[in-house]
């Protein structure tokens, strides 16, 4: 048999970014590897997290992960800020009348951990923080940029930047002492009883002069 006989060759695969096709790119392909993503670092955390791993679970390519987010880091950074999403809203819980502030703080943020579809992915997200230098910087960013600046400029107090680390502070220790380390008491305290003895102190880090 000829080569004329068996049809056309197929050719050569190139390298980098796949072909477009509405079933592997667009914005559809591209939620669905930030979801992969999310759901990837969210169960095995950053380190043993890959492109690869992420790809196969977005049924993508891996060559357009990169495409969309660049580097592990990127795609990270990306992730966390879906997860973080609900904890993106603490600046406008502070926003509002001096009196109160304080609880509503820890009244939103409380609610965000106790909603266990919240829970496991920020669990995740701070356990590879701990572990993992790039990740907490990554962390670390994304908290400083999308939620204390934010909180700082509804604050009318003195160093508004520091009170609103000290409040934030406040909060995540207490999570990782509640449902990271699950330390006891804290751990089985009903999250009211946080909320009423927390609450006050917020509110002096938030409106005191």
């Amino acid at each position: 048999m000829t080569a004329a006989a068996s049809g056309p060759a197929t050719p050569p695969r190139k390298r980098g970014r796949p072909a477009r096709t509405s079933a592997s790119d667009g914005p559809a392909a591209r939620d669905r590897i930030l979801i992969a993503a999310r759901n990837e670092f969210a169960e095995h955390g950053y380190d043993k997290t890959s492109i690869r791993g992420i790809a196969k679970a977005a049924e993508v390519d891996p060559a357009l992960v990169h495409h969309y987010f660049g580097t592990k880091e990127q795609v990270f950074e990306a992730a966390i800020e879906l997860i973080f999403a609900p904890a993106m809203g603490v600046p406008d819980a502070v926003h509002g009348s001096r009196e109160g502030a304080g609880e509503r703080m820890a009244r939103y943020m409380f609610g965000i951990w106790e909603n266990p579809v919240s829970r496991l992915p920020l669990l995740a997200v701070m356990r590879s923080a701990l572990t993992n230098e790039t990740a907490a910087a990554v962390l670390r960013g994304m908290i400083e940029r999308r939620v204390l600046v934010r909180m700082a400029g509804e604050l009318d107090v003195p160093n508004p930047e520091f009170r609103a680390q000290l409040a934030a502070g406040h909060l995540i220790g207490i999570a990782l002492l509640r449902y990271v380390i699950r330390m006891e008491p804290m751990a089985s305290a009903e999250a009211d009883d946080i909320v009423a003895m927390v609450g006050p102190t917020l509110q002096r880090y938030l409106t005191e002069s």
